[in-house]
């Protein structure tokens, strides 16, 4: 069996990355209204917790992804120049809405980016599946 070890452990990284930014996104917003009603200052904690793991794997996400196109561009079908483009975009999105949310100071401003950041980590996980055909 002829195994691409090298791209095994890209696609890995890549994976394991979103598994955390955009799994820990949904884990999250599942537990803050179970942490509000012990104590409302506790989403703030757990997310400020959260942040040390996601925003490192925001980054990896970044990295594996130009990595990604390094790698698999030279067989990329119609159309994926533009797929390809659709997902920077809401990677992007998704990293900027987070930013925004941490910066947030009022309930509408963090459900909005809160709401962004994790809409777009999904689309970029869809577009994601679609571009690895």
């Amino acid at each position: 069996m002829d195994i691409d070890w090298l791209g095994t452990v890209r696609l890995f990284l890549h994976i394991l990355a979103a598994s955390i930014w955009v799994g820990g996104q949904l884990v999250l917003a599942a537990l803050v209204p179970v942490l509000r009603a012990q104590d409302p200052a506790l989403p703030k904690v757990a997310a400020r917790a959260f942040n040390k793991v996601a925003w490192p794997a925001y980054w990896v996400l970044v990295a594996t992804g130009v990595w990604n196109v390094a790698a698999e561009s030279a067989d990329a079908k119609p159309g994926w120049q533009g797929l390809l483009a659709a997902k920077a975009g809401v990677v992007a999105l998704s990293g900027v809405a987070a930013w925004l949310h941490t910066r947030a100071k009022t309930t509408p401003g963090l459900a909005i980016w809160g709401a962004l950041s994790g809409l777009s980590a999904l689309s970029a996980v869809y577009l994601g599946i679609v571009l690895a055909g």
